[in-house]
């Protein structure tokens, strides 16, 4: 009877899962679990950083609602990974981590790269596990896939001694062990989450919304990742209240929905008295629901998955369940017993009065074609761009200070999941790994990254990994020469010893970043103006093969968000 070793035993173990693609960067003592998982029909993505790999691991986990998984050496290939794991953590993903370990016998030696790893992941993941012997492997493994998902979606972490890699098993025990642990875990429970919250907190908050003379609906990436959006159009056109997206939560509904509030937001929320917050949290992004963005007296109606988030905020009402069920169940209320709001509503007129005044004052800037550009100029003729593409829409992906927070407002989201930005932990350095994650589990969308030279900087060399898997993704890079662009610093701040080095946000001026591309194969772009930067995006956008677009800015145009500025 043929014999299997560990490495093949998890491969086994993950296919029979359904897990369809691993990211990582191998190397001892997992490189065999690699190359076993291809075998078994897994794609595994190989990168040049476990960062890069762990942002894509945890995105992966959103867009699809599996745990993305993420593979990597040990000791210093863990840590790199606690960047994915914690990303993950953060924003309430579903991952998995993954990562080799020191021989169990040598324990407290000074193994090669021995760390407690189990420890060192502990503020970041839900569930550790270390199989012990090869008979655990799959039990730990389908417990951990599991937990990632269950109650508040969330990372999760797996430890793979070295030693039980080795262990080996005949083929027919093997299977055995498989669907002996799924019978295990059958018989085990956790914080799924499948229950709802109950009829008569529904029908108080359906009340306190038509009771409301101000209401609003703000809803977050928690209702995308529950694919509610069907759910909250209905909710949206039954009732005809405003509504407001969080940055990842764009695109649900689409951006040019008559009742979007987005260009309002200030109005929206600060002078609304009933706010239902569905899958987002009262967090930095939405002022943590306190004055003076908000009224003081303000009803917040919170659906969550998770009740001590909902309890830590202390709201009017917490409805405890997915976002997709609960909305559904809101919209059963309303439907037995209709209202709406109406067009001529004052509240809808406020808030649609608003919206004109100030998209017509940003429009006025988008139509001026400045050159050298400034943020607005290129960012309407990527607007334009994507928006010819029609659908299927391509998936953003934005990270950096200007770059993020302008595009945000110019560019737009039709439908569901197709941004992806620095998210609750405003991460920099998601962009390529964001973009690979898109690319493979959205396989019938062009992905497009609008990044600011510093954000792309942090995974710039994974442009040849998109070049190597010939994903389709292309990467905008607006180069303001560093870190919200040019030497901004006060004549006082330039003294002492060093003071003819470059700013400490200033990089080489110009960088041909398009050129980095060009070295793996990849189509390298330099724009300097309208016309150039149109013809980039013709070009490449119809090629749907790796490229750069370097945009070259003013590295004095711009200013740092005004949420911002005060935390600086």
């Amino acid at each position: 009877m043929a014999e299997i070793d560990g490495n093949t035993l998890i491969a086994k173990t993950l296919a029979h899962s359904g897990v369809t693609h691993i990211f990582g960067v191998v190397g001892i003592p997992v490189t065999s679990v690699a190359t076993r998982a291809v075998a078994e029909g897994i794609r595994f993505i190989a990168f040049h950083n476990e960062q890069s790999a762990g942002y894509a691991a945890s995105a992966y986990g959103y867009l699809t609602g599996k745990p993305g998984i993420l593979l990597t050496v040990s000791g210093p290939g863990c840590v790199h990974g606690l960047a994915g794991l914690s990303n993950a953590a953060i924003n309430t993903w579903p991952m998995l981590l993954m990562s080799g370990s020191s021989d169990q016998r040598d324990s407290g030696k000074g193994d090669f790269q021995e760390l407690d790893q189990i420890s060192t992941v502990k503020p970041f993941s839900k569930f550790s596990v270390k199989p012990t012997s090869i008979s655990e492997i799959p039990i730990s493994i389908l417990r951990a896939l599991n937990r990632a998902v269950s109650g508040r979606p969330g990372g999760c972490y797996l430890d793979l001694p070295t030693d039980v890699l080795h262990q080996t098993v005949s083929e027919s025990d093997a299977e055995g062990i498989i669907l002996k642990a799924e019978e295990t875990l059958r018989n085990e429970s956790y914080e799924m989450c499948d229950f709802v919250a109950l009829e008569s907190d529904v029908a108080k908050a359906v009340m306190a919304l038509r009771e409301a003379k101000r209401p609003l609906i703000v809803f977050g990436k928690g209702a995308a990742y529950s694919k509610a959006e069907e759910e909250l159009m209905k909710l949206v056109e039954r009732t005809g209240i405003p509504f407001l997206p969080t940055p990842m939560g764009k695109g649900l509904i689409p951006d040019t929905h008559q009742l979007a509030a987005t260009a309002a937001r200030s109005l929206a929320i600060g002078q609304c008295d009933v706010a239902v917050v569905i899958g987002a949290r009262l967090n930095w992004l939405l002022h943590f629901g306190e004055p003076p963005k908000w009224d003081k007296d303000v009803k917040f109606i919170l659906v969550d998955v998770c009740k001590e988030e909902i309890e830590l905020r202390k709201p009017y009402l917490g409805l405890v369940g997915d976002a997709k069920k609960v909305v559904g169940l809101i919209n059963k209320v309303i439907k037995d017993d209709p209202f709406c709001l109406g067009r001529n509503h004052p509240w809808v007129e406020s808030i649609s009065k608003k919206v004109k005044d100030n998209v017509s004052k940003m429009e006025v800037q988008l139509a001026k074609d400045v050159v050298p550009f400034n943020f607005f100029t290129p960012l309407r003729i990527i607007r334009d761009a994507i928006i010819g593409l029609g659908s299927p829409a391509p998936v953003l992906v934005s990270e950096g200070a200007n770059t993020m927070d302008v595009g945000r407002a110019v560019l737009l989201q039709t439908e569901p999941r197709t941004r992806l930005d620095a998210g609750t932990w405003g991460t920099m350095g998601v962009g390529l790994g964001y973009c690979i994650a898109a690319a493979v589990a959205c396989p019938d969308r062009l992905v497009v990254a609008v990044e600011g030279d510093s954000g792309f900087g942090f995974s710039a060399m994974e442009v040849e990994t998109v070049v190597r898997y010939q994903l389709p993704v292309i990467v905008i890079v607006f180069n303001n020469n560093g870190v919200y662009g040019g030497d901004r610093r006060n004549p006082e701040e330039v003294t002492g010893p060093h003071k003819d080095d470059p700013a400490p946000t200033s990089f080489v001026p110009e960088a041909k970043y398009h050129v980095l591309i060009e070295a793996f194969g990849g189509k390298g772009y330099l724009v300097r103006d309208p016309a150039e930067l149109k013809a980039a995006l013709d070009e490449s956008f119809s090629a749907r093969k790796p490229a750069v677009i370097n945009v070259i800015i003013d590295p004095y145009a711009g200013a740092e968000s005004g949420r911002m500025q005060h935390k600086n």
